[in-house]
């Protein structure tokens, strides 16, 4: 297998002047990554920053997925596009993941198409990974691939989430929340009240019970499950808030003579601050439960989000994501169904 990185180059709202700036400053760290895209464009931003380093090579592939919900729809009639050549690769072993900052929802079509579900997985989850004010990373899953979920799922999303934070993060026993409106066990909507049972008798999982929105980013969890309407929902929300808390603290050091002196003395506290919660640190969220490792990013990434991106994919490759994800899967309850039945 390949300890490659594959970009889809053409992939983002500033691609490929963004995606071209992250690769290389990928590959000065040591990451191999190989650009997947039209050779005659790639090539002419390589020379523009002084030509391709020594193993950033070009795989060519003319077509680009658009960023409208059809493209999503046509993913099995564009074989020529650099996202799905790059997944292709992912397949075939020349790469060890992907990395996209294009259309989300064809990145994860183009997955069940090219790669499929891993064996005992119903549903792939997008896990975010996120700062939180300890320096201690949560992941949300599901973030937008799942909009309706069953309780299967959910606990499904529990084991992946655990096998991720373990493998990826160091975290050796990672504590699992579930997301909902009250910490009793009683509160929730029937599926949080259903899950909530399961993961209490499941001894695969390090369940610690309930924990609410306004926790999200506390630390209190490694991994918080939940459906992908909400979890969309809770991302942005958390995105927009870190953004408006920032934006307005700057207005207000403006504001005097004595809020500029203070403002100056707390900048350098501010901006640690900042850069831990600031969603370029991991650039990427993976798509588990496919048979390969894809990691999409915001289609807004800078070259500093998609180098995060390429460093995060290439980690999850090197603490063997896949192989954790697969064992995990032996563990849910579509598994054990499959067992019973056989």
């Amino acid at each position: 297998m390949s300890d490659v990185i594959a970009l889809d180059a053409m992939g983002g709202d500033d691609a490929p002047a963004a995606t071209v700036d992250g690769a290389l400053l990928a590959a000065a760290e040591g990451i191999p990554v190989v650009l997947v895209g039209d050779s005659e464009v790639l090539g002419r931003e390589l020379n523009a920053r002084g030509g391709a380093p020594h193993g950033l090579r070009i795989v060519h592939a003319p077509d680009i997925v658009g960023m409208g919900d059809k493209a999503a729809r046509e993913v099995r009639r564009q074989r020529e596009t650099s996202l799905y050549v790059g997944t292709e690769l992912v397949r075939d072993g020349e790469a060890a993941a992907l990395v996209t900052m294009g259309n989300t929802g064809a990145a994860m079509a183009t997955a069940l198409v090219v790669l499929g579900r891993i064996k005992g997985i119903e549903r792939p989850a997008l896990g975010a990974v996120i700062p939180t004010v300890i320096d201690r990373p949560v992941m949300l899953l599901d973030v937008g691939a799942n909009a309706d979920a069953r309780t299967s799922h959910l606990v499904q999303f529990a084991h992946m989430g655990s096998a991720y934070m373990r493998t990826v993060h160091g975290i050796e026993q990672p504590r699992v929340a579930l997301l909902s409106i009250g910490e009793e066990s009683s509160k929730g909507s029937q599926l949080v009240i259903e899950t909530h049972e399961h993961l209490a008798k499941d001894a695969g999982v390090r369940f610690i019970g309930n924990i609410e929105s306004r926790d999200l980013l506390s630390g209190d969890a490694d991994v918080i499950v939940t459906d992908g309407f909400t979890g969309n929902v809770c991302l942005k929300l958390a995105e927009g808030l870190v953004a408006m808390l920032f934006e307005q603290m700057r207005s207000a050091a403006k504001s005097s003579l004595r809020s500029k002196v203070g403002g100056a003395l707390l900048l350098p506290a501010l901006r640690g601050v900042r850069g831990r919660l600031d969603y370029r640190v991991y650039g990427a969220v993976p798509l588990l439960g496919v048979q390969g490792g894809v990691f999409i990013g915001h289609g807004r990434s800078d070259g500093a989000a998609v180098a995060s991106a390429l460093r995060t994919a290439y980690q999850a490759a090197q603490g063997g994501m896949l192989r954790a994800l697969e064992v995990s899967a032996t563990e849910s309850p579509s598994a054990e169904a499959d067992a019973e039945s056989a």
